[in-house]
């Protein structure tokens, strides 16, 4: 299995998003990219410690590509739009890839 970390607004809708996604194994939430270990919803809302809110995913490479997380990642979230998805606004609802090991 390999990771996955996708930012793309509020974690819920994404996260059922993937959950639905063949060959995905696993995903869970949580914040992501601050400088505080272990924050607070409250801590992240207020803006002060970098977080994004994040799901991250468990899948098998022999069943879905990472160039198809990346597709679901794209059709679900504007990253043009800054600080914002939908109508959640707060830097905690920006955009972000992370990848986990360098395939």
């Amino acid at each position: 299995c390999k990771l996955a970390t996708f930012a793309c607004g509020c974690f819920w809708g994404p996260e059922l998003l993937y959950q639905r996604v063949p060959g995905v194994e696993a995903t869970s939430v949580g914040y992501t990219a601050g400088s505080k270990p272990g924050p607070s919803y409250q801590e992240v809302c207020s803006g002060n410690t970098g977080h994004t809110e994040a799901v991250q995913v468990t899948y098998n490479p022999t069943q879905v590509t990472y160039d198809q997380l990346l597709d679901t990642f794209f059709g679900f979230t504007d990253p043009t739009t800054k600080n914002r998805q939908g109508n959640d606004t707060g830097p905690q609802y920006r955009s972000g890839i992370y990848f986990h090991d360098e395939e």
